[in-house]
């Protein structure tokens, strides 16, 4: 695949002291230059100021110029203006206003890790010890972004930027309502969700397993429950376990794991669903304010 990951978000809020205090305790390391960086990915996350809370930019990691050749052609045909460099092409989403920037970057190599043996009925891998979970410390580190949720106006017309303009491929959607997206062999890097304005709905960030999943809320809801928006649970579209936390600007963050990987596109058999699939496998009941947060509606409200 030309491309290959996310490379970094630009965010942009009201204030930004509150927003990076809380990402400091997500677990994202500050770095010299102000930014926000994951265990393996690199930095990976900017805070700006901004009237409103939004999504300012989207970076996207491609293998050669070859491939920013092949997307300023494909954004050209769809009348965008493209600005080029020698290792970058950036666009404007028309609709959202953010900032796309296609660049040639690394790929994301995986930690090097192996998964804690887990006991089924039946199936005992761990006998005579405890679960080693139970005695992990120290601070949760997500590995890396792993995707972003755009609320647009126009869900068709951004979706189709991103498909037939920068080269994501469909993975699932829920019908008439949101496009599950991927640049990566991951199920999903951008979900592109009907809103009835532009905003960020939430970002998401990868842990290991579950376990790493519950530390990482845990930690943050001993010191803030009002963090707290909806978990654990599992998703039915892409299978990855869940729990979305709130930023002080109102952005939702979560954590995942457990995400449908796809490495054989003949393979996979995209779905368009319209059904509670398309919220969660199982999970305690979906809060309204996930659905719609109240800033945005009430922004929405008055016009």
């Amino acid at each position: 695949m030309a491309l290959h990951r996310l490379t970094s978000i630009v965010i942009g809020v009201p204030e930004v002291a509150p927003v990076a205090g809380f990402y400091r305790d997500f677990g994202l390391e500050e770095t010299p230059t102000g930014g926000f960086a994951t265990r393996d990915g690199g930095e990976q996350l900017r805070l700006v100021t901004a009237e409103h809370r939004r999504l300012v930019e989207l970076g996207i990691g491609a293998e050669d110029p070859d491939d920013l050749a092949r997307v300023a052609a494909s954004l050209e045909s769809l009348d965008v203006t493209v600005t080029r460099a020698e290792d970058r092409v950036t666009a404007v989403e028309p609709v959202t206003g953010t900032v796309v920037v296609v660049e040639i970057a690394p790929p994301y190599l995986p930690p090097d890790w192996e998964p804690d043996p887990v006991n089924a009925p039946g199936h005992a891998v761990r006998r005579n010890a405890r679960a080693a979970a139970i005695d992990r410390s120290g601070p949760v580190r997500p590995s890396k972004l792993g995707h972003v949720v755009l609320g647009s106006p126009d869900q068709a017309a951004t979706q189709r930027f991103f498909t037939e303009g920068i080269g994501f491929r469909i993975s699932d959607e829920i019908s008439g309502i949101a496009g599950f997206l991927r640049c990566s062999t991951e199920h999903h890097n951008l979900l592109v969700q009907d809103a009835p304005l532009t905003y960020l709905h939430h970002t998401s960030w990868t842990l290991a397993d579950v376990d790493e999943i519950g530390r990482g809320a845990a930690h943050l809801l001993s010191t803030d429950p009002t963090r707290h928006v909806w978990g654990l649970g599992r998703h039915w579209i892409g299978s990855n376990n869940f729990w979305y936390l709130r930023d002080p600007a109102g952005n939702f963050a979560e954590y995942h794991s457990d995400l449908d990987v796809i490495e054989d596109d003949a393979a996979w058999e995209a779905t368009s669903i319209a059904d509670l699939r398309a919220l969660y496998a199982w999970a305690p009941p979906v809060p309204s304010e996930f659905i719609l947060p109240e800033d945005i509606a009430a922004r929405a409200a008055a016009g």
